[in-house]
């Protein structure tokens, strides 16, 4: 049976970690996989988790089922992190939601609901965009349409040709957009940028579908909530993909949240029943454990208030990250300015470099990273940033 499958050549990601693995160079670097890392190369469980796990574990006392919409609490708190305490839109209950897993599932489940709203519906996404976007999306059925947005040559965003595409997107049509630390650029738009989002969104009568996996790593986790609580606020449909993965550091145990922002009350009841109707066909309940873990820690205003402290640093070290790179490879005689490594925000940068450069830092100098230049800002440390710098420079 099995027989007739065609031979898929592995996920470029996942198959530079394999390659990682067996390369036996002691001084080689993993720029690749998009996971938090500290100074040491680990993937630190944050303290204000740990301190969740031990009081979910003394609370817990039953492994049944939660319910299809997953944990209540969790989701009334994620909205409220998301959209702010004076949304109006949560005032109003014009929020459906369910607990996903992971940002991925949140992002399938509501393609899914498009589908299954509008077969025909396109889905506008950047070029270039987060490459796991594309079968998350396109499997749902939905046509995929892509707009301009980075520029390799001036390392920056394509603003005007951006919108100049976007003004083909019309009602029934949904315009994917990262909400913070854009995956794989780096490069988000500025809060001016955003209101004239708004005001095509506006004019054009697209929905914009928000994928927000990073809040807090890019200047804030208000500041990063800039585009989404605007669009939400002044627009009547808005579609919202969330992830628990780097922010809490919860990547293994697959938190997300699908949410969808309604016109009305009545029209959120309706999509409500709609999106567990999806989610019960696909994995019919959610995984509870760490949606509790966010539950438990947004819930307790100490622990709240510790996680934030740990987005803080964690926010603030990548940064440093960012400026000791730029500075090293000044210091290595770098002729090309990569001053825009600074600019750009949360865990990844394009160093703007060819394939070509980039499979010889690989072979040559044993540095990972997929070949669009995207690198993982958190791979880099006290210790292997000499040696990256002199590698890039030598490959340039």
């Amino acid at each position: 049976m099995f027989e007739v499958l065609p031979y898929l050549e592995p996920d470029p990601i996942l198959g530079l970690s394999t390659a990682f693995k067996k390369d036996s160079n002691a001084a080689k670097i993993d720029l690749g996989v998009g996971v938090y890392k500290d100074e040491h190369g680990n993937t630190p469980i944050m303290t204000s988790v740990a301190k969740a796990q031990k009081i979910l574990l003394d609370r817990e006392t039953t492994k049944s089922y939660i319910t299809m919409q997953g944990h209540q609490g969790y989701i009334d708190n994620m909205l409220e992190l998301l959209l702010g305490e004076e949304s109006s839109v949560l005032r109003e209950d014009r929020v459906a939601a369910v607990q996903a897993p992971g940002g991925c599932g949140a992002l399938r489940i509501l393609s899914e609901l498009v589908a299954r709203t509008n077969e025909k519906a396109r889905v506008f996404v950047s070029d270039p965009t987060w490459a796991n976007h594309i079968p998350l999306i396109g499997s749902a059925g939905l046509q995929l349409e892509t707009y301009p947005y980075f520029d390799k040559d001036k390392a920056g965003i394509k603003f005007d040709a951006m919108m100049d595409t976007l003004k083909d997107a019309g009602k029934g049509d949904l315009v994917l957009l990262h909400g913070c630390c854009h995956n794989p650029t780096g490069a988000d738009l500025t809060n001016e940028q955003w209101d004239a989002v708004l005001e095509l969104a506006q004019d054009r009568g697209f929905i914009p579908f928000i994928d927000v996996a990073y809040l807090g790593f890019g200047d804030g986790l208000d500041e990063d909530a800039y585009g989404l609580r605007l669009l939400a606020e002044n627009l009547p449909e808005v579609i919202i993909a969330a992830s628990c993965s780097k922010n809490f550091g919860l990547y293994r145990e697959r938190v997300g949240l699908a949410a969808i922002v309604t016109e009305n009350t009545k029209t959120r009841d309706i999509v409500q029943g709609q999106i567990q109707s999806v989610a019960r066909g696909s994995y019919s309940m959610p995984p509870s454990y760490g949606g509790a873990l966010v539950d438990i820690i947004l819930s307790d205003t100490a622990l709240k208030k510790e996680w934030v402290s740990e987005v803080n640093s964690i926010r603030n070290r990548m940064q440093s990250l960012r400026t000791m790179l730029v500075e090293k490879l000044n210091d290595n005689g770098a002729e090309q300015d990569f001053s825009f490594i600074n600019t750009q925000k949360g865990m990844f940068s394009f160093l703007c470099i060819t394939p070509e450069q980039v499979r010889e830092m690989r072979d040559k100098h044993s540095v990972y990273f997929v070949e669009s230049s995207r690198i993982n800002i958190a791979g880099i440390n006290q210790q292997n940033v000499d040696t990256l710098a002199r590698a890039l420079v030598s490959v340039l």
